[in-house]
């Protein structure tokens, strides 16, 4: 699987790189070899691994027979909820949640989850509370988008920050044809997407299961 580096990540790479040599320039300048200046690099190295880490960006290839009711993944995660709600921002009715939880380490890169074209797309303020926590998901800073499917279902996916995060992208725009080799967006450093979808759809996921954005069917549409 070929990797890359999301361009999101671009600034922060080169100001993360350049502020450790600078650190550890100057103090091997300073003091020389000594135990406290090989600490310090070791660590400079291992959290910029961590970063580069972060922002690598696969590419995905859905292996399954693609058809306009397939639902995948929007993220790389654990399914953190799976059940029947009311959604009250957009549908005003009886929706089947299903949240993936992403951690620092996983990819964190937004994929569209299923063909239709956006129709709304807002984002709202709010709390940095821990992404895995049922509120986050009203009470979290988040943005809404709506696909209105081909087969005349309404989809919410909504991003939430989360704890670390602090910085949510959204590329797509109200008038979007999309398919699920798009990208909705991207959430730095830890958070969740939750789809909203028809209460008659098939669920292929449980609690619990992994799931690969891009790439993991996690449902099918009704319609």
């Amino acid at each position: 699987m070929k990797v890359r580096l999301h361009h999101e990540g671009v600034n922060v790479i080169i100001i993360t790189l350049i502020t450790f040599i600078i650190v550890n320039v100057a103090l091997y300048c300073l003091i020389g070899v000594r135990p406290v200046s090989v600490i310090v690099t070791i660590v400079s190295l291992a959290v910029f691994a961590v970063v580069l880490n972060f922002f690598r960006f696969p590419k995905r290839n859905f292996a399954g027979q693609y058809t306009p009711q397939v639902v995948v993944s929007s993220v790389d995660g654990r399914v953190v909820a799976l059940e029947e709600v009311y959604e009250d921002e957009i549908l005003h009715d009886n929706a089947i949640q299903l949240s993936v939880f992403m951690s620092p380490f996983n990819v964190h890169a937004n994929w569209v989850p299923m063909q239709g074209e956006v129709t709304y797309v807002k984002h709202h303020s709010g709390r940095y509370m821990a992404a895995n926590l049922p509120k986050s998901s009203t009470d979290n800073e988040r943005s809404t988008i709506v696909i209105n499917t081909t087969g005349g279902d309404k989809v919410v996916v909504r991003q939430i920050a989360g704890a670390l995060a602090r910085r949510i992208v959204t590329y797509v725009e109200p008038g979007d044809k999309v398919n699920i080799t798009d990208f909705i967006g991207f959430i730095k450093f830890g958070s969740r997407v939750d789809i909203f979808l028809p209460t008659d759809s098939e669920i292929l996921v449980k609690l619990g299961d992994r799931t690969w954005g891009g790439e993991t069917q996690i449902a099918r549409l009704p319609r």
